[in-house]
């Protein structure tokens, strides 16, 4: 021990075993201590206040250390690589110390912000604090909430807005980049972590909580509806790390962000060629575990007569097909991430096209709040928007085939100029062949045996970013060539230049496109192809990452010397069940509460065990009761769909809770297994639904706990769309018995 004027401060020996940010932090500490004065430049100096309440275990440092500044001199260099840092020992060494983070090599200074124009948007006097600092209850993450909507800030990150919006509606895809299980109470060290997919790896991004903030302590970027959630600020600045700075948001695509979100299969739609199928692959997409985006056509991003904004992202959150007076309608649901400014024409918030709806169903659909989210036709959304983007983690959205699994394969390569940039094969130099070349064989899955019919086999090519900012240096003009391979070939020697000028290619580049991704499906015989990635010109160097998914193939480079890599399987939790309700809904396009009763009692509730439910025809009609917006006693498929997926999550959570393998659930284990469903009622409350719903020994079946869930979430909806100050609602005599009566 040392002592420092009456004070004893250990020096601990993992001083020199630290990482340089936390050497960095303890020879700051005593320096300043020792010198006993402070440097005062407001852009890199971070103040440290001491809470015993949230900092309860870190007493090593009192008060006295006041203020300190870590070193901003390490920079990124020209690699496109993210810094590598060890979050778990980073945090330990933190909590051991006890000192908060401060990321070194992404600095709380305007170097972290970028040097264009977004330096001229920011407030003056810009700051940056700590989400405690700014709030006296922050949280990171709440498992309770039930909308977890963001606003954009001064970035003109609408892209990336429209994607994290994407991600919120789907817990297990927004766990596996946001781990939940951080906090700014319990072991917190100014430190958080992310995760992203990154050419065939998930990367880790390590940041610190310092947020940049105006005068008065409100988010510059990124923040949420709900002040105290800072999960989406922490999430774009991890992002501006993984893409070099805020700036380099500024501008992209929302199939960018699906894309590093989760690792899945982008589809691009051109709105204005959309297929006939479209309301059934919308109805097929919003089912599975999809992120929807769409763009609206270019512009400046300025507020247009009918409400929309041009040159801007916005995220489709749902689809409804409803029943109007003179047929039905089929409407999307459309979010935009400045968390205001709505659609101006038919079925907006004010239009008077609601009039042709029965009372509940507009009671259920409709919200009248500014608050970004609207509705509106799907021809109108094809005429004013130009692309919607669809993100799967399985690649069947667009295809036919039903009842079989994918699997993937993923190959890397590089563009070498003298080598193997070889550019297109229209290139005056004649080096096409030069390009790196793949082997594919691709056959139907069935024992492995060759079928003469066609295969849809998806090829996903992708480039690597050639700098650390992400928008430094655009990206290449890329595309790929499919050749048919007619007889075997030695796999160790690359096909000559007499290949390519004697054979066509089966599928080309209509256009080499300028993107981080240019993907396409095609439907291949079986047998043995070739592809060749390129860039639109030779000599271009970079490095990409090409991806294979079909039923069953092998797929390889030819001549790398390296050895064949066998495909993954994807499982997919709702693979042939498209097949399941095809052919169900072709017999009954109309369910009523006999069918529905047949259907739930087939079913096998694979996590409830021998505890398997009985539907009662009472259960089933109230079942539909609730789903019945128009009132006709039926459910329609997207209706099922839409069961289908919340009973899934119901079976997860009651069985969860079930910890004793009863099949009911005591008055705790509905509480958490409500919670975990993301529901949250009071105490006294979740006792009288125990009363209401359970058996006389107060124990709650499974049956019971989907009518609860079931109203719970439905009264949740009516009352947020009718109320106008979040404390009460006003119904009339006729549409009160309505919702109370038939629901």
């Amino acid at each position: 021990m040392t002592q420092l004027s009456g004070i004893h401060a250990p020096i601990s020996p993992i001083l020199l075993e630290s990482p340089l940010e936390l050497r960095c932090c303890w020879l700051m500490m005593l320096f300043r201590f020792f010198l006993g004065s402070l440097d005062r430049t407001t852009e890199t100096i971070q103040e440290y206040r001491w809470d015993p309440y949230l900092y309860p275990t870190m007493s090593v440092w009192p008060p006295f250390l006041g203020k300190w500044k870590l070193g901003q001199k390490e920079t990124m260099g020209s690699s496109s690589q993210v810094p590598k840092q060890d979050y778990e020992t980073l945090k330990k060494q933190c909590l051991r110390v006890g000192c908060l983070f401060e990321d070194t090599s992404f600095p709380a200074t305007l170097s972290s912000i970028g040097r264009g124009p977004l330096l001229q948007k920011l407030p003056a006097g810009l700051q940056w604090k700590r989400p405690w600092e700014l709030h006296s209850n922050p949280q990171f993450y709440p498992v309770k909430a039930k909308r977890l909507d963001l606003c954009q800030g001064l970035v003109g990150d609408c892209w990336l807005l429209a994607a994290l919006q994407a991600l919120t509606l789907h817990q297990d895809i927004l766990s596996r980049v946001v781990p939940l299980n951080q906090s700014f109470t319990e072991k917190y060290a100014g430190i958080f972590q992310f995760w992203f997919w990154r050419f065939g790896k998930w990367v880790p991004v390590v940041i610190d909580d310092r947020l940049p903030v105006n005068e008065v302590g409100q988010l510059v970027f990124v923040s949420s509806t709900y002040k105290n959630l800072f999960w989406g600020a922490l999430l774009e600045k991890a992002y501006a790390k993984l893409s070099g700075s805020y700036e380099d948001l500024q501008r992209g695509q929302v199939s960018d962000a699906l894309l590093d979100f989760t690792g899945g299969v982008t589809v691009t739609i051109k709105l204005a060629e959309a297929p006939g199928n479209l309301w059934e692959i919308l109805t097929r997409a919003t089912f599975s575990r999809t992120l929807i985006g769409c763009q609206t056509h270019l512009g400046n991003e300025r507020v247009l007569e009918n409400g929309l904004v041009d040159g801007h992202a916005y995220t489709l959150i749902g689809i409804r097909k409803v029943t109007c007076k003179h047929g039905p309608e089929y409407l999307v649901k459309l979010r935009n991430p400045w968390g205001k400014v709505e659609w101006k024409g038919d079925w907006s918030d004010s239009s008077r096209t609601w009039e042709l709806l029965s009372p509940k169903e507009k009671i259920v659909l409709l919200r009248k709040d500014d608050d970004g989210e609207f509705w509106m036709t799907l021809n109108d959304f094809k005429v004013h928007f130009k692309l919607l983007v669809i993100c799967r983690l399985t690649p069947g959205l667009l295809s036919q085939e039903v009842g079989q699994r994918w699997s993937y394969t993923t190959q890397e390569g590089r563009w070498e100029k003298g080598t193997t940039a070889g550019g297109p094969r229209t290139s005056p130099h004649d080096t096409f062949w030069k390009n790196p070349q793949f082997l594919l064989s691709v056959w139907k899955p069935q024992e492995g045996r060759m079928f003469l019919m066609p295969c849809s086999v998806l090829v996903s090519l992708l480039q690597k970013p050639r700098h650390r900012n992400r928008n430094r240096k655009p990206h290449l003009a890329i595309g790929f060539y499919l050749f048919r391979m007619s007889k075997l070939h030695d796999d160790q020697r690359r096909l000559s230049r007499e290949f390519f000028l004697e054979n066509e290619p089966l599928s080309l580049p209509e256009v080499f496109l300028t993107e981080k991704e240019v993907s396409r499906e095609l439907w291949l015989e079986p047998g043995t192809y070739l592809i060749v990635p390129c860039t639109s010109e030779t000599h271009q160097e970079s490095e990409f990452v090409l991806r294979v998914f079909s039923r069953k193939h092998i797929f390889y480079e030819i001549g790398s010397n390296s050895d064949v890599v066998f495909p993954k399987e994807i499982v997919d939790q709702t693979e042939g069940l498209d097949e399941f309700f095809t052919k169900l809904f072709e017999k009954y396009p109309e369910i009523n509460a006999v069918q529905l009763q047949k259907i739930l009692n087939h079913m096998t509730w694979s996590n409830l065990g021998n505890a398997q439910p009985v539907f009662s025809r009472d259960a089933c009609q109230g079942i539909l009761a609730l789903l019945d917006l128009n009132e006709s006693g039926t459910v329609c498929i997207q209706e099922f769909r839409d069961l289908w997926k919340q009973l899934m999550l119901y079976q997860d959570v009651f069985h969860k809770q079930d910890s004793n393998r009863s099949g009911c659930l005591n008055w705790a284990q509905l509480r958490a297994a409500m919670r975990g469903a993301g529901i949250v009622l009071g105490d006294n409350i979740c006792q009288l639904m125990l009363v209401r719903y359970g058996g006389p020994n107060f124990q709650m079946d499974f049956v019971s706990f989907v009518l609860l869930m079931l109203r719970v979430e439905k009264m949740e909806d009516v009352f947020q769309n009718l109320t106008q100050d979040g404390k009460g609602i006003y119904l009339q005599k006729t549409e009160w018995l309505m919702m109370m009566l038939y629901s």
